[in-house]
């Protein structure tokens, strides 16, 4: 992902746009994109700044740590319960959400989940 332009350069597009040039103008004078000219002065008209927003970083995780309380409820319930059977039960109460959501929101946690061994070892031929 490109870096982000600096924020005195975006004010000054905006400080010229604000003294009466054109966006087109403007982001001719400074060697910016027109849309970008463009985008900083709707910028400063909704939020009062041309920054930059942050970039990267997780934007959903607030979701469904808002579900933690019946996440780690259906862990208590069943402890070996798998996430793929996790997230048919969430779906059942109208949460979507992915396994591998589950999986970072577990991780985040430090929580393992271990299961249960499913079958019987087999006598017949070694595994190792």
């Amino acid at each position: 992902m490109a870096k982000a332009l600096s924020v005195d350069l975006r004010r000054r597009v905006v400080r010229a746009i604000e003294e009466g040039a054109s966006c087109r103008q403007a982001a001719a004078r400074f060697g910016v994109s027109a849309s970008s000219a463009i985008r900083w002065a709707e910028l400063v008209r909704k939020a009062g700044d041309p920054a930059p927003r942050r970039q990267g970083g997780d934007r959903r995780s607030a979701w469904i740590e808002a579900q933690a309380p019946r996440i780690l409820a259906a862990i208590e319930r069943q402890p070996d319960i798998t996430l793929a059977d996790l997230r048919s039960e969430l779906a059942g109460h109208g949460i979507a959400v992915s396994v591998a959501g589950l999986w970072r929101f577990f991780a985040r946690r430090r929580i393992t989940l271990k299961k249960s061994q499913g079958m019987r070892r087999s006598r017949t031929v070694p595994t190792s």
